[in-house]
């Protein structure tokens, strides 16, 4: 919790719940017809998911994934390095899952299979008479000052393959609104560092982590150095929460070794950086406590969590920023009807939408610049029109599989590959 605050801090904190209030008064649109004939074919589809995925891994029986038979699967694929609980059994859970699918992509349908069969379960995302998915977004419930709605019941919160049920009624669309690398870039202009802010700039971090560190050339694209930049990218991403080369190696399915030489990379490459962050800490040790520049302060207590001292400013200054660029979108008269960590969920008639979104995303530049000291954090938009449903590039796959296995191909989205 934070400290006790003035009255201009009471207020601001004040407005900024009524502000989330009429977000969710406004509710997500959903398929409401398409998602109630999911939930009554769902034990169909679940066997069909099965036969048709699990042939590349023969790990379930019976309809039940079966542990025995997926540590023989690893034993044949050469996957050595799956993390295991104390016990030395297999560790299961879903972030494990998506952690080893990075490093051995084969797993990736897999990992999707598992996730739509608890889905399919029951589908517990909450749809009104309206059409419209609405949640509580619980504003300042965690550490970070971030909201915390639920996860089972928000359509952001399930898996990212159920997204496409957002469809806009006729007539209207719906944006969605993210900053690009936001904590990555709020840590590059808190630590004051040139280069990773040169970096930032440069429109792919990643690649340019790399160049500077010399493990690709100058020119280096997605296309031609894709594995070199997942490398760096997990590197970068790994630092803003304290990971050390143990965690590394095992998200990328490396050594230990070339986990640490990747770590040593960052360290050369971005030395302000470091110099910040572990200045944080100390400072952080030493008085106590940690504040964003507007204000929200933890407290470190007696058994300090290292990690979320290095992270705190990071994710608590970039939940800061959030919350003023809410506030002002709302001023601005833009219908925010969701929001999702780093990003905004708008809707508004087909005609205005483009509008909106310049809007918007004016705003959350302005937003950055004032939380950041003049720094703007660009920001990134996705439009879908009615009758096109909205999704997010995630779990495209699996929609398009099961949307064919309920006989819906209308329903079926259709990208750049597959048109």
């Amino acid at each position: 919790m934070s400290t006790p605050i003035s009255l201009p801090h009471a207020l601001w904190r004040g407005k900024y719940a009524i502000a989330a209030a009429i977000t969710q008064t406004y509710g997500i649109p959903i398929d409401y017809a398409l998602l109630a004939h999911l939930r009554q074919v769902s034990p169909r589809i679940r066997r069909k998911l099965i036969d048709d995925i699990d042939r590349d891994y023969g790990v379930f029986e019976d309809g039940h994934f079966r542990t025995v038979k997926f540590a023989a699967y690893l034993h044949r694929e050469g996957i050595h390095n799956w993390p295991r609980l104390k016990s030395g059994a297999l560790k299961l859970d879903d972030d494990t899952f998506k952690e080893m699918a990075v490093a051995h992509p084969q797993l990736a349908a897999l990992r999707q299979l598992r996730q739509a069969l608890v889905q399919l379960r029951e589908i517990k995302v909450t749809v009104g008479n309206d059409a419209r998915n609405r949640v509580a977004s619980f504003p300042f419930a965690s550490v970070t000052g971030r909201s915390q709605p639920s996860t089972s019941k928000n359509i952001f919160g399930v898996a990212s393959w159920l997204r496409p049920l957002i469809l806009p009624p006729p007539g209207w669309a719906v944006a969605y609104l993210d900053w690009c690398q936001q904590e990555l870039q709020t840590v590059a202009k808190l630590s004051g560092d040139q280069a990773m802010m040169a970096a930032c700039r440069s429109g792919d971090f990643y690649l340019a982590f790399a160049i500077q560190a010399g493990a690709a050339p100058v020119g280096a694209t997605k296309v031609s150095h894709g594995e070199i930049r997942e490398r760096f990218k997990q590197c970068a991403l790994g630092v803003l929460y304290g990971m050390g080369e143990t965690g590394l190696a095992s998200r990328l399915g490396i050594s230990v070794i070339e986990a640490r030489q990747l770590l040593d990379a960052h360290r050369r490459s971005f030395p302000d950086f470091w110099r910040w962050s572990d200045a944080t800490v100390d400072r952080a040790l030493l008085i106590g406590s940690l504040e964003t520049v507007f204000g929200w302060t933890l407290h470190v207590g007696k058994e300090p969590n290292v990690r979320r001292l290095r992270n705190y400013l990071a994710q608590a200054n970039a939940a800061e920023m959030m919350r003023l660029a809410h506030i002002k979108l709302l001023g601005q008269g833009i219908r925010v009807i969701a929001t999702v960590h780093d990003a905004f969920l708008i809707e508004a008639p087909i005609s205005e939408i483009d509008a909106a979104v310049k809007t918007a995303q004016d705003v959350m530049t302005e937003s950055s610049e004032i939380i950041l000291d003049g720094f703007a954090i660009p920001s990134e938009a996705k439009i879908a029109c009615y009758p096109e449903r909205f999704h997010d590039g995630k779990g495209i796959d699996m929609w398009n599989r099961i949307m064919k296995l309920v006989d819906r191909p209308d329903a079926v989205i259709r990208t750049g590959e597959n048109q």
